[in-house]
């Protein structure tokens, strides 16, 4: 990481109405130290847990991380405790991790990495983590046939197709 900042945060309730979860506000002084509004994404640590996050807006200026109940579960973190955090601008903002089913799915179908390409990378990470997410391997499979159907029928990648 190139020139990381490091900083004290509480790890607190919040997140959108329709999504309550954990959140860690990043002061304005650090948004500003990581380059503003044009840093989207950062990547360090969380207590010492290596992280990747989305910055998202608060109306005050400042910015927040989205920590869900799996990374804090990982990084050893609870709520209502004081976490050290150390982040930098992620270098590769759009960069996401595919589970190994998905990168196959789309290795083995190009017109699905064709509309794979052509979503978001906000949207290409929702698809990636709606796979990761399962827990037996059959079900991140079938989740990854699914998406690279309808992605490859030009539909979205969370509905089903007509007729089916």
């Amino acid at each position: 990481m190139e020139n990381p900042l490091t900083f004290e945060a509480l790890l607190e309730p919040g997140g959108p109405n329709f999504m309550p979860t954990q959140i860690i506000i990043v002061p304005l002084a650090v948004v500003e130290a990581l380059g503003g509004k044009a840093t989207r994404r950062v990547l360090g640590t969380l207590n010492n847990y290596p992280i990747r996050l989305s910055l998202l807006p608060l109306s005050t200026g400042e910015r927040y991380l989205m920590v869900n109940k799996d990374l804090c579960r990982a990084a050893g973190v609870q709520l209502g405790q004081c976490v050290c955090l150390t982040l930098a601008p992620d270098p590769n903002p759009d960069h996401i991790d595919l589970p190994d089913e998905l990168a196959e799915a789309l290795a083995a179908w190009p017109e699905a990495q064709t509309g794979f390409e052509h979503h978001t990378p906000g949207s290409r990470r929702a698809i990636a983590y709606h796979i990761a997410i399962a827990k037996q391997p059959e079900t991140r499979a079938r989740r990854a046939v699914e998406v690279a159907e309808r992605l490859a029928a030009g539909a979205h990648p969370f509905r089903k197709l007509p007729g089916r």
